[in-house]
Formats: C-alpha cells, sequence, structure tokens
C-alpha cells in the first residue's frame, strides 16, 4: 500500500491486518513471512512512516505519534507470538527427540589400539617367539645410560643440545632419551649372559614434526648376549625379522658403518617393491660397552640393533604423511582394523 497522505484509519487498518497475521502464523516459519510483510520496509507501516515527511509541520507530529503507537504494538505482539512458537518448537523436539537414558545401550563402540602398538605387539610376538623378553625401562634417563655407557664421548654431536632434549637444571644430568639402548645397559647391567631381549618404546629427539621426521618417535631394538655370538647370527636374525614383517621374499644387506657401541657396525637395509630402502642400524656390541656393563669380552660377545616403527610401518602400509601416524585422526587408526590386544 502507498501512502500519498497516510491518515489514521489508513494505520488502524495495517495494524488490524498486522495483528490479524500475527495471530494466524502456525509456525516459526510463517511467522518470519508476517514479520516481513507487516514490520519489513516495504510494509504498509513502514511506507506510512516514510510518507510523514510528506505531510505539513502541524500534521506530520500527531500523526507520526498514531504510527509509532502501531508499530509499538505490532511488534509486541510479534515478539509474543515469537515467544509462544518457540516454546511449542522447543517442547516438540523434547518429545520427538527424546532419550530414555535409563536404557541399557544397544550398541557400545568397540575401542582399537594405535596402529604402532599394534606393530610393537606383532614384533614382541615376533622376538618372544625366538626366546627373547621384552626388557623396558624409563623415558628420563640418566646421561651416563643414554651416553657414556654406550662409549658416547662428551663432545659427540648428538650430545649437544641441537639434537637431545636436557632437563634443566642440567646438573642433573637426565635426558629424554634419544634412543632405546639405554634399556639395553641396563639389561647387562643387571643380568649376566645369555641375554637375548628385544627393547621397545619411545624415544625423543630435537626434530621439527614434518612429512618423515617427529620429535617423539618409537624404536625397537635387538640385543643378544652369548658364547660364540658372530656377525652371520645378526645378519640371519635380520633376514627372519624382515621376512616376517614384509613378507618371505624381502632381502637383507648390510653397509658398512659407524655407531660409538658397536663394532664392527652396518645399515640395515631391505629390498622392498623393486628398491632398496634404509631401515637401521646394527652391528656387534663394542667390548668397551661390554666391559663397562661387567661382562667378560674373553667369554662374551654380542650383537645389537635398532629400527624405527614409523618408517617401518609407513613402508609396510605405504603412509607417504607422519602426520598421518601421529595427530590421533581416528579414521586412519579405524583402517588397521580393530584389534583388542
Amino acid at each position: 500500500m502507498t501512502f500519498n497522505v497516510p491518515d489514521v484509519a489508513d494505520v488502524t487498518g495495517s495494524v488490524k491486518s498486522a495483528l490479524l497475521a500475527i495471530n494466524e502464523a502456525k509456525d516459526l516459519a510463517g511467522l518470519k513471512i508476517v514479520k516481513t510483510e507487516h514490520l519489513g520496509d516495504k510494509s504498509a507501516l513502514s511506507k506510512a512512516s516514510q510518507a510523514l515527511g510528506k505531510l505539513a509541520a502541524e500534521n506530520r507530529a500527531e500523526l507520526g505519534k498514531v504510527v509509532g503507537s502501531a508499530k509499538a504494538e505490532v511488534t509486541a505482539a510479534f515478539e509474543a507470538k515469537l515467544k509462544e512458537l518457540e516454546i511449542i518448537r522447543d517442547l516438540k523436539v523434547l518429545s520427538e527427540e527424546r532419550v530414555d537414558v535409563s536404557l541399557p545401550a544397544s550398541k557400545l563402540p568397540k575401542g582399537g589400539l594405535h596402529p604402532l602398538t599394534i606393530l610393537t605387539n606383532e614384533i614382541s610376538d615376533l622376538f618372544i617367539g625366538l626366546g627373547y623378553r621384552v626388557a623396558e625401562g624409563p623415558e628420563l634417563e640418566a646421561e651416563w645410560l643414554n651416553f657414556d655407557a654406550l662409549n658416547i664421548p662428551a663432545d659427540h654431536p648428538a650430545r649437544t643440545m641441537q639434537d637431545t632434549f636436557f632437563i634443566e637444571p642440567l646438573e642433573s644430568k637426565l635426558v629424554l632419551r634419544t634412543h632405546t639402548s639405554p634399556v639395553q645397559i641396563r639389561t647387562m647391567l643387571e643380568n649376566k649372559p645369555p641375554i637375548y631381549v628385544i627393547c621397545p618404546g619411545r624415544t625423543y629427539r630435537a626434530d621439527e614434526l614434518d612429512a618423515t621426521h617427529t620429535p617423539v618417535f618409537s624404536q625397537v631394538e635387538g640385543l643378544v648376549i652369548d658364547r660364540g655370538i658372530t656377525m652371520a647370527d645378526l645378519k640371519g636374525t635380520l633376514d627372519y625379522f624382515a621376512q616376517s614383517i614384509f613378507g618371505p621374499n624381502v632381502k637383507t644387506r648390510l653397509r658398512p658403518s659407524f655407531f660409538p657401541f658397536t663394532e664392527p657396525s652396518a645399515e640395515v637395509d631391505f629390498f622392498f617393491n623393486g628398491r632398496w630402502i634404509e631401515w637401521g642400524g646394527c652391528g656387534m656390541v663394542n667390548p668397551k660397552v661390554l666391559e663397562v656393563c661387567g661382562i667378560d669380552t674373553s667369554e662374551f660377545s654380542g650383537f645389537a640393533f635398532g629400527m624405527g616403527l614409523e618408517r617401518t610401518l609407513m613402508v609396510r602400509h605405504g603412509i607417504t604423511d607422519m602426520h598421518d601416524i601421529v595427530e590421533g585422526d581416528v579414521r586412519f587408526t579405524r583402517s588397521f582394523g580393530i584389534s583388542g590386544r
């Protein structure tokens, strides 16, 4: 409706139409349409308010009061109807979506282990079947056990702040272990040979999290101390390990390397999906390490090896980004199935 010269009758008629429409609204969607038609910018009341400027000054004030009062009345009616319909909506939702919490659950979600835990259990079972036992140790470790006992000298780069998380105060000589090798030292200090242990666990190094690195990662290390142990025993163990994890046709090779705690030392690679992949380090336990642990090197020798579990998991299952392993997305974990072990 267009008001060229609005009067009281026009305003009164608009109020009656608006109140009737508001009263007849059945739901919130219908009330929204009513608001647009009777209180919106193109409504009769709004046009009447806009047309006030065309009136003479002596008539404008009186009719302005009427228009203002009409708008207030319609707005109040709208707000009351809005509250009424909201209450009706809420009661309907409560009724239709009511849940009886006293009823027994019909289906409980199954929990599962992280793929790294599943892999750790698999490797542990594999070596337990060979007569090994699983050895564990603290993640907050003495600097002597993490470095010195392993023949890692004080000026070795691995002992700098760049690679190792040192615990304050520095005089405490405590670090977050950089490998699980301290577990091997603890085992040799507390047990007499023969020793056959597998040492899985979390380790820490000052790396940035990216597609192939993480500051918190998992390792598994093996240690054998007995009479007559040679590199041939090490190679046979690594062949069996690799074939059990990656398949019966997997081959391994040893490349000469250097580690302070083994002599001779080697990098172990395995051939998988048409290419050689670096897997970890290994070697014969350095006699200096055996002597520190009180083992007679004239009678006993041994080998040790260590692999990253994340890398093992990534290669075996074609995972290309470390973020998938460490960020805890349940969709990633579920893709490996449910395991309750």
